[in-house]
């Protein structure tokens, strides 16, 4: 894809920081942990290997439910919440409205299920490089970490703490 340069000038002008902390991710079982999502969601546009991540256990459930709540037939697999150490080299925050407005994205945009701005900004993230980027989730207050799986540091770590089976 092609991005604006002038997307990509102000997504290089954010400061870039290193991520080293827990965050949550919800998983059905069987799936591997690691395991990227590149039929595209809302920060990845299709063929871009992202793993959505939350930074509290609430929002990651929430996150979650709102997956299960919207299949046509109920998984009937169980439900996995696994608490997981990451270690990221550069990452940006996109959770200020006023920066995301700056970027093209609207409110509209935030709740809207056609992903395509979202999916331009976090393309244009990946594209420069960055291992990921700091969201705010449309399902719960909270944030999420949107990792970039096929762009992490040679210095990036996934390491799982702990694993509990959701109801």
């Amino acid at each position: 894809m092609v991005y604006d340069p002038s997307l990509l000038d102000r997504i290089e002008s954010l400061d870039e920081r290193p991520f080293d902390g827990v965050v949550w991710r919800h998983m059905f079982a069987g799936l591997d942990v690691a395991r990227a999502n590149t039929r595209g969601a809302r920060w990845n546009p299709r063929g871009v290997a992202a793993i959505y991540t939350s930074l509290d256990r609430g929002t990651a459930l929430a996150e979650g439910d709102y997956v299960v709540a919207s299949q046509p037939v109920p998984p009937r697999t169980t439900r996995q919440l696994y608490e997981v150490h990451v270690t990221l080299v550069r990452i940006v925050e996109l959770t200020d409205r006023r920066l995301l407005r700056e970027l093209g994205v609207t409110e509209v945009d935030l709740e809207s299920r056609d992903h395509a701005v979202c999916r331009t900004v976090g393309g244009a993230c990946h594209w420069l490089g960055l291992d990921g980027i700091l969201v705010s989730s449309a399902r719960a207050s909270g944030t999420n970490l949107v990792v970039f799986a096929d762009r992490m540091d040679v210095d990036a770590a996934l390491e799982v703490r702990s694993r509990e089976e959701v109801e």
